[in-house]
């Protein structure tokens, strides 16, 4: 019936293509009519557009196209709009897993045919334009029966932006750039890009859907507030087709966080992938060193028994193992398939299937090229590992791009999940078309870059990071003794709380949450245990309650029917506050309230915390104290419902 009603919806609309003067203006708006993009070409023939959101300019006059050699643009003088179409879609998308079951897909799309004179070495360019509700996006294409070619030396596509607003940027393993006023940036900028254009006015700049090229870099010059893209396009020839150029958009920065354009701008999956289980994972990298009760642990047979068997206590779903397992992970001669502990680890699978825990392998960069890939991951695959954490990347970001997406597919098929780190591509929706993506470290993780991840650093990457796509960030340590700990390879100090960093376990969008520490430091706090061991994916529903960029978030997710968790963190700075229920059903609920101890604080009494249990409706708001750098966690379970 949906591909009934959309084909009906592109006749009657590809009934109207008309011949177009090179100076009309096209626009496209949103399906609620609050956003609202226009395209113009200019006298220099040069395609332009506009965008507003609810009433209010928010990018003018911006250029897009192509540059190549000789300053040759494309479009340009002698360009045309030659004919347009329009059409309305409404449809549903069924995530495999994500960050609720069912995810409306309605959009407007524009399709601009421009066309250039006789002389030009590239004839025919199309834009395709989408225009969602929390967002719109282009795209540039050229049809599969254009002749010529062009080499592109740049893309033209910017974002003038009609303030100067606030901005936030992703930094690599680092700390996000940001707050920076528009004017004050100053060289290149990564993706995502957030900007907060008034207290009710929220943006994002990304891409989504990258085949080819270069991922997205951004760049402004101090005193402007236009970004240009900077990224190398490639070569204009049949069949080419750049990245979606993507503005969320919402009124809140909540809504950035729970939008799925990015997602649903990519193909969708093709074949049986119902095979792809998302959930906790617990993780022997931090482990290593831990002291308790005569034991050490370490990244060997004994230690890994013994979080299986944690694992499956908790109904906990994996074990990720991480480097060394075959050898030194940078070592040339280190085989992947044949290492130092290859008999353990295939004991160690079977031992997993037995306890019902699936075993990630760490697979290095080094390993991963000198060895034949398809090989390795074949031989993962048939010995029944869950996935593989994939390290250290080399290459130029184009280059990765295509051996990430390799990594996937063949993944994909021998039914392996994948998380890549230390520096991967940008999440770009590749969740849609291959639900095995399920996570990476794009991101600056807690414990695994020498850093000192601070409260206000994770309240900042929520409403940054997360908008590309599911991130590894290794919350959920639960030894937060001051100074140094025992860890061999990681032993710096974590400045959070016990409940934070539960919290914070939920609120990161991920297909697998790893968390990092000894299963006797989880027992210690049965109730964070218990909210922990709750969060039950695929998610059925999410929704951010509340939140502001690099101040506090309130994350609710349902885990099952009458199950939802809701988890809260803020900055460097103690607040209160109220969290609203109506999100639920009708009915009478049981609600366990878990938040800092009076006297906690990120620095010192990190592990102070109180709980309590009371009956709520969906009527009602629950407050809780959250300490300077902490969090709460609310478990509600239904016990009766309201005719």
């Amino acid at each position: 019936m949906k591909q009934t009603i959309r084909l009906l919806l592109f006749i009657v609309a590809s009934l109207s293509i008309l011949n177009l003067s090179a100076q009309e203006i096209k626009t496209l708006q949103s399906p609620d009519g609050n956003l609202s993009i226009t395209f113009q070409l200019n006298k220099n023939g040069e395609l332009i557009y506009s965008f507003s959101a609810y009433k209010q300019s928010v990018i003018i006059d911006s250029r897009m196209g192509y540059s190549a050699v000789n300053s040759v643009s494309v479009p340009s003088l002698g360009w045309v709009l030659e004919c347009s179409e329009q059409h309305s879609v409404v449809s549903v998308w069924k995530p495999v897993w994500g960050k609720r079951l069912v995810v409306p897909d309605e959009y407007n799309e524009l399709f601009l045919n421009m066309s250039g004179p006789d002389t030009s070495k590239l004839q025919h360019l199309r834009i395709e334009v989408k225009a969602y509700n929390d967002g719109i996006a282009f795209r540039y294409s050229v049809p599969s029966e254009e002749k010529n070619s062009l080499i592109a030396t740049k893309e033209l596509t910017s974002y003038h932006f009609a303030g100067d607003y606030t901005a936030w940027f992703y930094n690599g393993e680092n700390a996000n750039i940001g707050p920076e006023k528009l004017s004050e940036s100053n060289g290149k900028r990564l993706p995502v890009m957030t900007v907060k254009a008034s207290d009710k006015l929220y943006l994002a700049i990304h891409e989504a859907d990258l085949v080819t090229g270069d991922p997205l870099v951004i760049q402004s010059t101090k005193g402007s507030t236009t970004f240009s893209i900077v990224s190398d396009p490639g070569k204009l020839e049949g069949n080419f087709q750049s990245a979606w150029r993507v503005i969320l958009c919402g009124k809140t920065p909540g809504t950035l966080v729970d939008s799925h354009l990015i997602e649903l701008l990519n193909p969708a999956a093709k074949g049986d992938f119902s095979w792809v289980k998302p959930g906790v994972a617990v993780w022997d990298w931090r482990i290593d060193g831990a002291q308790v009760d005569g034991f050490t642990y370490s990244m060997s047979y004994p230690s890994w028994v013994r979080m299986v068997d944690f694992a499956a206590e908790n109904n906990i779903r994996y074990l990720v193992l991480d480097a060394n397992w075959y050898g030194p992970e940078h070592e040339a001669n280190s085989d992947p398939v044949k290492g130092d502990k290859a008999n353990d680890v295939r004991k160690l699978l079977q031992y997993g299937k037995e306890k019902g825990i699936g075993i990630w392998l760490y697979l290095n960069d080094v390993g991963g090229r000198k060895f034949p890939i398809e090989q390795t991951l074949k031989q993962y695959g048939d010995w029944g590992a869950a996935g593989i954490k994939y390290g250290f990347m080399k290459g130029n970001p184009a280059e990765k791009n295509a051996w990430t997406r390799k990594i996937t597919e063949l993944c994909a098929l021998n039914h392996l999940l994948c998380d890549f780190h230390d520096g991967p591509v940008h999440p770009y929706g590749q969740m849609r078309t291959f639900p095995n993506a399920v996570t990476r470290e794009f991101c600056h993780a807690q414990l695994d870059g020498h850093h000192v991840f601070v409260p206000s650093t994770f309240v900042t990457s929520v409403f940054v990071n997360m908008l590309a796509g599911p991130i590894d960030m290794n919350n959920g340590m639960f030894d937060l003794r001051q100074g140094k700990t025992t860890r061999v390879d990681e032993n710096q100090p974590v400045p959070s709380t016990l409940v934070s960093e539960a919290a914070r376990t939920l609120i990161v969008f991920s297909g697998a949450t790893i968390i990092p520490d000894i299963p006797e430091y989880y027992r210690k706090y049965p109730d964070l245990l218990k909210f922990i061991a709750a969060q039950k994916m695929p998610w059925k529903e999410s929704k951010t309650l509340s939140g502001e960029i690099g101040e506090y978030i309130v994350m609710a997710r349902q885990a099952s029917d009458g199950v939802w968790l809701v988890g809260a963190a803020t900055n460097e700075l103690p607040r209160e506050l109220e969290i609203p229920l109506n999100f639920l059903k009708r009915g009478k609920y049981e609600v366990t309230v878990i938040q800092d101890g009076d006297q906690a604080h990120y620095l010192n009494n990190r592990e102070e915390l109180k709980a309590e249990k009371k009956i709520i409706n969906r009527k009602d708001e629950v407050h809780v104290k959250l300490a300077a750098g902490g969090g709460a966690c609310l478990i509600i379970k239904e016990v009766g419902r309201v005719n």
